[in-house]
């Protein structure tokens, strides 16, 4: 690896970082190799940030390279803390003003079902995201209460999905085993590390003598709300350094966000929110037990298996509750009076909890994408909030009911 002696511009770094990165790690398409990079960067500038990216690295099995890649972060981070199994106590009086980079390998071990006594460690994770959020523990010794700070970056390799409390607050790399012609230099710590570290200390010198300028910097982001809190550093960074990477980095946002929005990691709540709007179709209102049903018939839902009996109209009832959706007494057009839902009642949590719907998938129109060049989907149904179902309708409610605001 080649290391910069001339006065190298931020751009100049930033390709020098990108060269060792996938010199040493084989990702699975440019959009992750840019991110990446753009995190290891943005790491060295944390205290003008107001919030700590998480980046989580998972694979499906072993062997799929998430810890070579947390080697080459270690490397060109800033202040490297890498722990496996390291006491909540450790860590948290590790995180100073200027935090460290925190690194987590096996950090499946913290999230599966064998973790128990990491709650503090997890509470970590989550709150140190953003700023001024810290940690108050009594210390009998001094008699007083202590505020310790929580926030810092950090980076988490293991097998899997993490919490979506982690994944919502990360940029998430999805990582698989090299294929065939796939390759990638071998990575010796004694041999390959002193020059990463080299890299690592001009990444520093570049950012820290401009922590006033990007603290102040306001991008225009392709993403919004929390998105848009966890990528702002990285795009801060690439504008910071100007040539091609403005453009590469908002072209990373755009693709990640949209993969992570359509690998499955939505809450129960939000699953159901969907899965309801499929199973209404061009009903206008269903009975509990129908709207039960066809819930259940989607063998790849997790709706027939849910607590110890599946899905019961109590336990429905309960998830939807938190969108203000209540069932109501209904009128259907063969005389009946059944407990039911409306769809009127869902349109305001389907736009504002559930992705648009895709309507991409009908015979011959598969669209094939290799993740770049494609603009960010800010489209949004629009939804009216309905009254009172007319005769002409399926159904007549017999109550007037109508949960959440227009």
């Amino acid at each position: 690896m080649t290391i910069i002696t001339t006065e190298p511009t931020g751009a100049d770094l930033l390709d020098a970082l990108h060269a060792a990165l996938t010199r040493y790690v084989v990702l699975p398409n440019p959009e992750y190799a840019d991110a990446v990079t753009l995190w290891i960067a943005a790491s060295h500038a944390q205290p003008a940030w107001a919030h700590a990216p998480r980046m989580v690295i998972r694979g499906p099995e072993k062997r799929c390279g998430k810890s070579r890649l947390l080697d080459v972060v270690e490397a060109t981070c800033h202040n490297p803390f890498i722990t496996v199994n390291s006491s909540s106590a450790a860590v948290y009086r590790s995180i100073t003003e200027d935090p460290p980079t925190m690194l987590v390998d096996e950090a499946d071990t913290i999230f599966g079902p064998k973790a128990d006594g990491n709650e503090d460690l997890r509470g970590l994770l989550n709150a140190g995201h953003q700023r001024n959020r810290p940690a108050k523990r009594y210390d009998a010794a001094t008699n007083k209460v202590e505020s310790i700070p929580t926030f810092a970056m950090a980076a988490l390799a293991g097998i899997g999905a993490m919490p979506d409390t982690i994944e919502d607050r990360a940029v998430v790399v999805h990582m698989r085993r090299r294929g065939p012609g796939e390759k990638a230099a071998p990575y010796r710590h004694r041999r390959d590390r002193p020059a990463l570290r080299a890299l690592a200390f001009q990444l520093n010198g570049w950012l820290r003598a401009s922590l006033d300028v990007l603290e102040s910097m306001e991008p225009d982001m392709p993403v919004e709300d929390r998105a848009a809190d966890t990528w702002e550093p990285l795009v801060a960074v690439a504008d910071h350094a100007g040539g091609e990477w403005p453009k590469r980095a908002r072209i990373a946002v755009t693709a990640l966000t949209e993969e992570a929005s359509k690998d499955g990691s939505t809450s129960e709540r939000v699953r159901l929110l969907m899965d309801c709007r499929k199973a209404f179709t061009k009903d206008t209102a269903l009975s509990t037990g129908v709207l039960i049903d066809r819930l259940k018939s989607d063998p790849e839902a997790p709706w027939c298996t849910y607590g110890s009996n599946g899905l019961t109209a109590n336990k429905m009832s309960a998830l939807l509750r938190e969108f203000d959706i209540r069932s109501l007494n209904v009128r259907f057009s063969d005389g009946s009076q059944l407990k039911g839902y409306r769809k009127s009642d869902f349109l305001d949590a389907w736009g504002r909890y559930c992705p648009p719907e895709d309507t991409t998938d009908e015979p011959g129109q598969t669209e094939l994408w290799d993740g770049s060049n494609r603009p960010a989907d800010t489209s949004r149904p629009s939804l009216t909030r309905a009254g009172t179902v007319g005769t002409a309708g399926t159904v007549t409610p017999l109550n007037h009911f109508t949960g959440g605001a227009a």
